[in-house]
């Protein structure tokens, strides 16, 4: 009986990889690398993005907004999770040219796209436009509820999170009494002391946490001018109802253009009523072919 050698599969196999090969015409990653490079305006960056004098060299902010978008076509919004990719991820490789950028710089690049989203999207529609992708005839517009980092305990009307100040304030208080008390009948345990000491130090930052918040706004009137909840954490999210619960967060809706399915306008809403959205998500629709060149004719 011929005999096997039992190879370890788990050790590490060098493999010969070219990056450039990753990228196959025909797939998202391609469409995502020539977009980028050949379509987007990326020169809004470049102040942004320049450190020549000074510091390290400054990630080019094309490979940047690429992994970016593919990941997020893959479903991964983590900062960590991208920078993981981009060191395992040989797709994420050829994307970013071999850098390795970490999570802060990844989240910090995102969260500078916030007012550049919106020509960076009209470049992709005006690409679309002229490959004749659009219709101008038929629309859907569909929208999901999606949760922010924010917590349902830091919701309320401004009386509801004046109480809550109240009654942070009222346990602060009852604990110092009772280590008083204790102090006295027991004598003093140093371990006990400083565990009361932090517990009351964070119970005094969530009570200031909400004096400043209610100092530096106004009550939420709503869509029927009768206050809803604010958030302390994220005052721009709303509380909303969904089939699997309540959740703090966003209205997500998408304007659809029904010849491809090419999406034409996108907003997060702060309201969970999806009838309160149909206007404002058209009027970005017409915003955009207007930027493209289209004009008002594109919804007659």
């Amino acid at each position: 009986m011929a005999k096997y050698k039992n190879y370890n599969y788990s050790q590490s196999v060098l493999i010969p990889v070219s990056l450039s090969e990753q990228i196959a015409p025909g797939t998202l990653e391609f469409a995502i690398h020539v977009l980028v490079e050949d379509r987007m305006d990326m020169s809004r960056f470049d102040a942004q993005f320049k450190n020549d004098e000074t510091g390290c060299k400054a990630y080019n902010p094309k490979a940047l907004l690429k992994i970016v978008l593919l990941a997020y076509s893959r479903g991964i919004v983590h900062s960590r999770k991208i920078e993981w990719e981009c060191k395992k991820n040989v797709t994420f490789m050829a994307l970013s040219c071999w850098q390795e950028p970490d999570h802060s710089t990844i989240a910090a690049f995102v969260s500078n796209l916030k007012d550049e989203i919106k020509p960076l999207f009209r470049d992709v529609l005006l690409v679309c436009e002229e490959m004749k992708l659009l219709g101008g005839t038929e629309f859907a517009l569909d929208g999901c509820k999606l949760p922010s980092n924010a917590s349902k305990r830091w919701s309320g009307t401004f009386s509801q999170l004046q109480e809550k100040k109240k009654k942070i304030e009222r346990r602060v208080a009852y604990i110092l009494e009772e280590q008083i008390e204790v102090d006295r009948r027991q004598g003093k345990d140093s371990e006990e002391e400083t565990r009361r000491a932090q517990h009351i130090e964070k119970l005094k930052k969530q009570a200031k946490r909400i004096e400043k918040f209610l100092h530096n706004n106004e009550p939420n009137p709503g869509k029927q001018y009768k206050e809803v909840r604010s958030n302390v954490t994220d005052n721009e999210s709303a509380m909303m109802t969904t089939t699997h619960g309540a959740i703090q967060g966003y209205n997500g809706q998408a304007l659809v253009d029904a010849k491809h399915q090419v999406i034409v306008a996108g907003e997060a809403f702060g309201w969970g009523q999806d009838h309160y959205h149909l206007e404002p998500v058209v009027e970005g629709a017409q915003e955009n072919m207007q930027a493209i060149g289209k004009g008002d004719d594109y919804f007659n």
